[in-house]
C-alpha cells in the first residue's frame, strides 16, 4: 500500500508596502485545511528578510500547530550570515530548511562561500539536525545547458544531504513524469513533491513563466486567451486546471502536492475542497 500523499502550501511574507496583518488573515483562512506543512519564502530577487520569514514560520508552528519550512537562498550570503539564520532557526525549533541558490541580483556581489545550492545543503548538514529540502525543475533549470547537466546538479544536492525535493511549477504533467524518469535513471532516491500553481490572471502567469522558464502548453494557452478579460472566469478556470493536474498526479502515485498559493486563501480552499478526499485514498 502506498503512503498517503502530502498536501502543502507555499506562502510569502508581505511586501514592504503591505501590513503584516495580511499574512495573519491568510493563515487564519488556511488553518482548517490542515496542510502537512507550509513553506515560507524569503524576499523576491534574492533579498533576505529573515525576521519576517522566521516570525511567520514560527507562527505557523506555534499557533497553528503546522510544520513549517524556511526558504533559505544563499547566492548573496556568506557563511556567517547563513550560520546566524540557522542558529535562529534552532532557537525557534524550526528544523526544516529549503536550501536554495536563489535569484542572482544584477550588481549585487555573489557569495564566495555558496556558488550552488549543493554548497548550502552541505553546509546546513554540518550545522546540526535539520531536515533539508531542495528545489528541482521538471523542465530543467533555465540556466542549465541541458537536462543531463541539470540532473547532475540535482544529484549533487541529494548526495549532499537533501532528502525531499519540491518542484518548480509546471503546467504539463508529462514534463513531470519525464523528469521523474530522468531521476530514476540517475538513481536519485529523494521524495519528489509536485509544485502546482493555480493561476489567477494572465499577467501573473506570463511573468512567472518568463522568470522560471516553464512552458505554457496549448490547452493552457487557450484558457489564458479566452478568459483574460474576465477576472472571475480566469480564477475559476485556473483552479479547474490545477485540480485536473492534481487528480492526474495523485492517480499516478505522486508523493505530494505543494500548492503555490500566492497568499490567495480562496484559491487554496477551492483546490482543497475538490481534491482532499483523494489524499486519503
Amino acid at each position: 500500500m502506498n503512503a498517503k500523499a502530502s498536501f502543502s502550501f507555499e506562502i510569502f511574507p508581505p511586501r514592504k508596502s503591505d501590513s503584516i496583518d495580511k499574512i495573519y488573515t491568510t493563515l487564519e483562512q488556511l488553518k482548517d485545511l490542515k496542510p502537512d506543512f507550509i513553506s515560507v519564502t524569503f524576499g523576491a530577487g534574492g533579498s533576505i528578510n529573515s525576521q519576517n520569514t522566521l516570525d511567520i514560520a514560527s507562527l505557523v508552528q506555534d499557533r497553528y500547530k503546522t510544520s513549517s519550512i524556511v526558504h533559505l537562498p544563499c547566492i548573496h550570503q556568506n557563511k556567517a550570515q547563513i550560520s546566524s539564520i540557522l542558529n535562529e532557526c534552532k532557537k525557534r525549533g524550526l528544523q526544516k530548511i529549503l536550501a536554495l541558490r536563489g535569484d542572482i541580483v544584477e550588481g549585487k556581489e555573489k557569495s564566495v562561500d555558496f556558488a550552488y545550492a549543493s554548497d548550502l545543503v552541505r553546509f546546513i548538514k554540518e550545522q546540526g539536525d535539520f531536515e533539508i529540502y531542495a528545489a528541482c525543475y521538471p523542465e530543467k533549470h533555465n540556466e542549465a545547458l541541458n537536462f543531463t547537466e541539470d540532473i547532475h546538479h540535482l544529484k549533487e544536492k541529494v548526495d549532499a544531504g537533501a532528502n525531499t525535493l519540491l518542484t518548480q511549477l509546471f503546467f504539463d504533467n508529462e514534463d513531470f513524469y519525464r523528469f521523474k524518469e530522468y531521476c530514476d535513471i540517475a538513481n536519485i532516491k529523494a521524495e519528489i513533491k509536485a509544485g502546482i500553481m493555480p493561476i489567477a490572471n494572465k499577467r501573473q502567469v506570463l511573468k512567472i513563466t518568463s522568470m522560471c522558464g516553464s512552458k505554457i502548453p496549448p490547452k493552457f494557452a487557450k484558457i489564458l486567451h479566452k478568459y483574460e478579460h474576465n477576472d472571475k472566469a480566469m480564477i475559476d478556470a485556473g483552479i479547474a486546471y490545477a485540480i485536473d493536474q492534481i487528480v492526474d498526479l495523485l492517480t499516478n502515485g505522486v508523493s505530494g502536492i505543494h500548492l503555490y498559493t500566492m497568499n490567495n486563501a480562496y484559491v487554496a480552499k477551492k483546490v482543497f475542497e475538490a481534491t482532499h478526499s483523494l489524499f486519503e485514498a
